[in-house]
């Protein structure tokens, strides 16, 4: 394959070639990404930390059900969390997902809303 030459700012931080191992790593996060509850909670840690509670109220999901979904955001490493008192305090690893998932839903917005693309 040829090498690029082509500069674009969404391929800044890392230029060498993505071997098997990075290609298998992507694939699992966008897996994990391909469930909409979980899109949701990363999209709300996106914007600062909160507990199970506070995002169980904000995305209208079962308490459960984000427990659950945490916990397999916190098994692939994407989110981590922190004992504050009783509670856990959940937030995104890295801000790499932040920029991940404020980009894909970007993307999707432009895609229902009609809007006009960016160059």
């Amino acid at each position: 394959m040829p090498e690029r030459t082509e500069s674009s700012p969404a391929h800044h931080g890392h230029q060498r070639s993505p071997g098997k191992e990075q290609l298998e790593t992507a694939t699992t996060v966008f897996a994990l990404l391909a469930d909409p509850t979980r899109l949701h909670l990363l999209w709300l840690l996106a914007g600062g930390e909160a507990d199970v509670t506070e995002l169980a109220a904000v995305s209208e999901a079962a308490r459960p059900a984000v427990s659950q979904h945490l916990a397999k955001l916190r098994l692939a490493g994407l989110v981590q969390a922190r004992k504050d008192g009783r509670r856990m305090v959940y937030s995104l690893r890295d801000g790499h997902l932040r920029r991940l998932v404020t980009e894909a839903l970007s993307h999707a917005d432009h895609q229902v809303t009609g809007a006009p693309w960016h160059p």
